[in-house]
């Protein structure tokens, strides 16, 4: 009896071993949108802002349900509950322009910094966060548009992704 446990335990021991030999398929991982995610990433941006970005980087406009080659651009739209971006893709998938606006995100710890400097008795009652992209030379701009409210008093003011007022 002691045989034929042994003998189970060292069988189902080398079927264990024997599964875990597999090969897996190679993957092939293309950067077709890189220069756009360098651009736009930022260390301190709202984590659902970087999600987003990087699904508009990742999508393959090729594999799309409306790719055709007759078409040199295709404009695609992606949404959150807090935000969109529109961009524009060229034929081979390459981001050629974005539009990202997003409203109510965590502020940069710069730009909170600047704020409490330069209004210390304020509070931050609403934001929105605008950033445009060009691929042609790899432009971007970012802004930020924040209500501050004191009391009855209330001011909107525009800061870039540094702190620095416009």
């Amino acid at each position: 009896m002691k045989k034929l446990i042994f003998g189970l335990i060292g069988f189902s021991l080398s079927l264990a071993i024997y599964a875990q030999n597999q090969q897996l398929p190679a993957v092939e991982i293309t950067a077709v949108n890189y220069k756009y995610l360098s651009a736009v990433d930022s260390e301190d941006v709202d984590l659902t802002v970087q999600k987003l970005e990087e699904q508009v980087a990742m999508y393959d406009v090729k594999g799309s349900d409306l790719y055709s080659d007759a078409y040199d651009t295709y404009t695609v739209s992606f949404h959150i509950p807090n935000g969109a971006i529109l961009a524009a893709y060229d034929k081979n998938g390459k981001v050629l322009r974005t539009i990202e606006r997003f409203k109510d995100v965590k502020l940069p710890k710069m730009v909170r910094e600047a704020l409490f400097t330069r209004y210390p008795n304020w509070n931050f009652e609403k934001d929105v966060y605008r950033v445009t992209y060009f691929s042609e030379g790899a432009k971007v701009k970012k802004q930020y548009k924040v209500k501050l409210t004191n009391n009855d008093q209330v001011i909107r003011v525009k800061l870039d992704e540094t702190g620095d007022f416009l």
